[in-house]
């Protein structure tokens, strides 16, 4: 479901919540629960940074039947997490209807914000419900709980798991993501061309104008990698073709735009020995394998969506202004183009001086 037809819903089910009666625990839900239902719309980027919290929820309760209301747009995410028993998706009609006929010992809402999905886990048939306490969608839970703006999103999440009686861990488990045999194969095809030089993948891509880059900057990133002697691959969807050719073809990249599939791309970063991205699904992705990074800031709030530790290089933009997103939306602003002012001479030097790192080290996941 595209952000802006999401946003439209919202506006319609937000004075809905207000006419639903508050919901009320069942008696006898404070057990261990058998099937749980965990809705997670929105991007890939966020249903990444959750799967930390579906391996808790699993291991605290291993025979718990566990299975993920999330969108078509980052349905694929799940795939990364095993032990999920089925992965169903509320922007398709027939599986949402599935879901509302079956019955679950539990339903955990981990929208952040917006209403619709506050709406459809209270027309879910649980005895037990969790989400999060921001704004009057917290009537539609049984356990409602606080959420916190600068805290690092996996974090955040972890706080729904609070009223189980699960804790969050003092440092997040590395790597939380698998990958399958499939997607390594299928990413060591798409590698041939460099064979066993070490590569830094780069994304090129943004969701929104505020986080572009620009392509001449990530041109000159890439050309600095090159010189330095390690290959550049390029990521990206049918989105990004257009940047990664431009690059590819002034730098020598090899150009993966458009090729392969999600996990396969995962694949290809978990063979890196960095990732350079603006705040991304694929920036997380690299977060979740164990991949350094270096990452571009905006609008966005870097202590909420950064990757955390040494293996990680943060530029944040030096606007007055940033960071100015809440709740994943960019307000109006007067300031032309990019929020993403980082200079690319200082970038090339961070990335070659963490792939000079990585390349000494530990290798990365294969």
């Amino acid at each position: 479901m595209q952000p802006t037809l999401l946003k439209k819903i919202d506006s319609i089910a937000g004075p809905l919540l207000s006419h639903l009666l508050p919901r009320r625990r069942r008696p006898g839900t404070t057990s261990a629960p058998q099937s749980a239902l965990v809705i997670r719309p929105g991007g890939i980027g966020d249903a990444i940074l959750l799967i930390p919290v579906l391996r808790a929820l699993k291991s605290a309760y291993p025979a718990c039947r566990i299975e993920i209301l999330a969108e078509t747009r980052n349905a694929a995410a799940f795939e990364f997490c095993p032990g999920l028993d089925a992965v169903h998706r509320y922007d398709a009609p027939g599986e949402l209807s599935s879901v509302l006929r079956n019955r679950y010992d539990l339903v955990i809402d981990t929208e952040q914000w917006y209403r619709l999905s506050a709406l459809v886990s209270r027309a879910v048939r649980a005895g037990r419900s969790i989400g999060f306490a921001t704004n009057e969608r917290k009537r539609l839970f049984t356990d409602a709980v606080p959420y916190a703006l600068d805290e690092y999103e996996p974090y955040s999440f972890f706080r729904l798991l609070a009223p189980l009686g699960i804790e969050a861990p003092s440092e997040l488990p590395v790597p939380f993501l698998t990958l399958s045999p499939e997607a390594v194969e299928g990413a060591q095809r798409l590698l041939a061309y460099i064979g066993e030089r070490p590569f830094v993948a780069i994304f090129p891509g943004a969701s929104v104008p505020r986080k572009e880059w620009g392509i001449g900057r990530f041109r000159q990133v890439a050309s600095s990698a090159v010189l330095a002697g390690y290959a550049v691959v390029l990521l990206g969807g049918e989105g990004e073709a257009e940047a990664c050719e431009m690059i590819a073809r002034s730098t020598g990249a090899l150009d993966l735009a458009g090729k392969g599939s999600l996990a396969e791309s995962a694949a290809v970063i978990g063979k890196a020995k960095a990732l350079l991205s603006g705040d991304s699904g694929l920036l997380h992705i690299a977060a979740g394998l164990g991949t350094p990074t270096v990452s571009l800031f905006g609008p966005s709030d870097p202590a909420k969506w950064a990757p955390k530790g040494e293996r990680h290089r943060v530029f944040a933009s030096t606007l007055s202004c940033a960071p100015c997103s809440r709740w994943g939306t960019i307000p109006p602003c007067s300031h032309e183009g990019s929020c993403v002012d980082a200079d690319p001479s200082e970038v090339s030097r961070a990335l070659i001086r963490l792939l000079d790192e990585a390349c000494a080290g530990t290798p990365s996941l294969q």
